[in-house]
């Protein structure tokens, strides 16, 4: 992991940025977040940019949701890691793994007690969330959960819990490929993976419910779960 420090921001990435990227980055750092229009939202804030001699990035800034965001948006207590970097090193990590997730390019932090946080990630072209895509073809949207499935099997074999898996968290190229996306708040669960894959269901479920999402989801997702707690 290369580190450096570039007037107050903190930077971390597995290769070494060029001066011209850290300070195009700052500067993208402050630039208004927008909030994709779409099923579910997807990625939520994010700042979309090229990268001279990186290629496209994805700008995600960590905002807090519920009451607390009325009060303070953006600025987090710093204890230990910042959630920017704890991302980071899961996508590394799942990427290792065979998950399909974007690919992490740098996190960053500013702030000493109290921080504001971003993750940049190389863009995935010609995309749609999952959510998106269920509400304009069933057909294809029922032939991509058979590879959503085989993507929560490797989560639950390495004992990953996603903690917001829904179809607005996973994006569909147009080769069908699938990624999961929004590992923010992802830990490694401690009980069976049985349990675990339990977990990814009702998530699923509640969300698909809760946004009048095609019955397919829940029906491929549950089919999924019969199919493999027994062997998880």
């Amino acid at each position: 992991m290369i580190k450096c420090v570039h007037d107050s921001y903190h930077f971390g990435s597995s290769g070494e940025l060029a001066g011209q990227h850290v300070d195009q980055l700052i500067q993208l750092f402050n630039v208004p977040t927008t909030v994709p229009e779409s099923a579910m939202g997807g990625r939520g804030s994010v700042v979309r940019e090229h990268l001279e001699g990186i290629g496209s990035v994805v700008i995600k800034s960590y905002q807090r949701g519920g009451f607390l965001r009325h009060l303070v948006k953006s600025t987090y207590l710093k204890w230990g890691k910042t959630r920017s970097q704890l991302e980071y090193e899961i996508l590394l990590k799942m990427a290792g793994l065979g998950v399909n997730v974007p690919e992490p390019v740098a996190y960053a932090y500013q702030g000493k007690f109290c921080y504001r946080s971003w993750l940049v990630s190389r863009e995935i072209k010609q995309q749609q969330t999952l959510a998106e895509l269920s509400c304009v073809d069933e057909g294809r949207t029922r032939t991509v959960m058979e590879k959503v499935v085989a993507q929560v099997s490797l989560l639950i074999k390495n004992n990953l819990h996603h903690v917001d898996l829904h179809p607005g968290n996973v994006l569909v190229d147009s080769n069908d490929r699938v990624y999961i996306i929004d590992f923010d708040k992802a830990y490694f669960f401690g009980g069976s993976r049985k349990r675990l894959w339990h977990k990814y269901v009702m998530r699923w479920q509640r969300a698909v419910n809760k946004h009048r999402l095609s019955g397919i989801l829940i029906e491929e997702m549950s089919r999924g779960f019969q199919r493999n707690y027994l062997v998880v």
